[in-house]
């Protein structure tokens, strides 16, 4: 069963930057498609950005032109790229593999003056 873990969260102010990282157990992890979430407090998971195998990304609204999501199939990692960070990005980040059912346990982000 593969496992996924983030890191790189913190506190950061707005306008700055943070890269996560999501590192998995396993060689399926390039099988499948990489999907970052967040969870703010008191709301509901929503998608932030998938990338696929092959590299085709998708974005939600929000953070288009801001975020960037990779994978590295060698290190079997995802990253998630965040610039130009504002207050409603806030939450606690997650990773999963669309498909699968896996998801880390979480890094929070907290985007503050």
């Amino acid at each position: 069963q593969v496992q996924l873990v983030e890191s790189g969260g913190g506190l950061v102010q707005p306008g700055g930057s943070l890269r996560l990282s999501c590192a998995a157990s396993g060689s399926i992890f390039n099988m499948y498609v990489l999907g970052w979430y967040r969870q703010a407090p008191g709301k509901q998971r929503d998608m932030v950005a998938l990338i696929s195998s092959g590299g085709i990304t998708d974005y939600a609204d929000s953070v288009k032109g801001r975020f960037t999501i990779s994978r590295d199939a060698a290190k079997n990692t995802g990253y998630l790229q965040m610039n130009s960070l504002k207050p409603e990005d806030t939450g606690v980040y997650y990773c999963t593999l669309l498909g699968l059912g896996v998801w880390g346990q979480g890094t929070l982000v907290t985007v503050s003056s």
